[in-house]
């Protein structure tokens, strides 16, 4: 009877799922932008799956990503716990910042998502369409300012291929860079600058809700739902997709490598996740282990002759 009771005891404990680590989230940029959203969407669906007791999010803004991560590499050491969201953005921003930690200084685990780039304008701008826009590059480079993300991410490598497509030098658009979408999105509105870029999901609302102008996308074929054309069939041989990723921690373990692999499998299996990137518009590109570090590897390699190309590193 005793042996039965502890066999019951154990098989119940083992039944009920134990909490993996409490996880905090750096986001390393303001509050509003993608990362901040990803980091957001992450703490919810590994707390609503079960997956996780306790996610906190912090945000540390800066230098296209390379402050938080630099901070992140510093304090998190062998720290199981502790996570940071990235992605293409941090890539250019390494390279043009000259940071003095990178990638290789982390634990990649996984590309989570992929968005296509948007260019906007206020719905009062006289400019109607990507021509428009385009017209007023090639006639004064330096008087179309737009507002985008962290220098050299990927709005900021965007805009230099559409210069580059259009004939313009890259090196003279007229680029300002933003640490949150949120003060982006707000020069934007406010008419202060003449156009903006960045990542759909950051401009969807607004240009539902009427605010906002998509002039056109980076994709390579039309976006279902989004009434605009691409870049292509503008005439500008321009396609870019921006992604993001989650790390860990250097100095972890293998074992604990696995484990946090293993949450954030669940979560991109979990139907909060798979919800979340339905409302937000977001592809599902997740990529993991050996194959994730075989295409970060590249990526980088590409991102470094891409801004090479466009006169922002030399």
């Amino acid at each position: 009877m005793k042996h039965t009771l502890f066999g019951a005891l154990i098989a119940a404990a083992l039944a009920v799922p134990a909490y993996a680590e409490n996880y905090t989230i750096i986001a390393p940029a303001a509050p509003g932008g993608g990362w901040d959203q990803t980091a957001r969407t992450m703490q919810e669906a590994l707390q609503a799956e079960g997956i996780s007791d306790t996610v906190q999010v912090q945000n540390v803004p800066g230098a296209g990503g390379t402050v938080g991560l630099a901070q992140f590499v510093a304090g998190a050491q062998g720290k199981p716990d502790q996570l940071i969201v990235g992605g293409y953005v941090m890539v250019g921003a390494i390279l043009t910042n000259a940071s003095p930690v990178s990638l290789a200084d982390v634990t990649p685990i996984a590309r989570l998502t992929g968005e296509y780039e948007a260019i906007v304008v206020p719905a009062a701008s006289d400019i109607q369409d990507i021509n428009g826009l385009i017209e007023a590059l090639k006639a004064d480079p330096g008087a179309v300012s737009w507002a985008g993300g962290s220098a050299g991410g990927a709005d900021h490598i965007a805009v230099g291929l559409i210069a580059k497509a259009a004939g313009v030098d890259p090196t003279r658009i007229n680029y300002i860079a933003y640490s949150g979408g949120g003060e982006a999105l707000a020069a934007i509105l406010g008419s202060q600058v003449t156009a903006g870029i960045s990542s759909l999901g950051e401009f969807k609302a607004q240009a539902d809700a009427g605010a906002l102008r998509i002039l056109a996308v980076s994709s390579d074929e039309r976006i279902e739902g989004v009434d605009a054309p691409t870049l292509k069939e503008a005439g500008l041989d321009v396609a870019l997709q921006n992604w993001r990723m989650v790390a860990a921690a250097p100095g972890i373990t293998d074992e604990q490598k696995a484990a946090i692999s293993a949450d954030i499998d669940r979560m991109v299996q979990s139907k909060t996740w798979q919800d979340a990137l339905a409302t937000k518009g977001w592809a599902n590109t997740y990529l993991a282990g050996a194959d994730f570090q075989a295409q970060l590897d590249k990526d980088i390699a590409a991102t470094g002759a891409i801004l090479k190309d466009i006169g922002l590193v030399k």
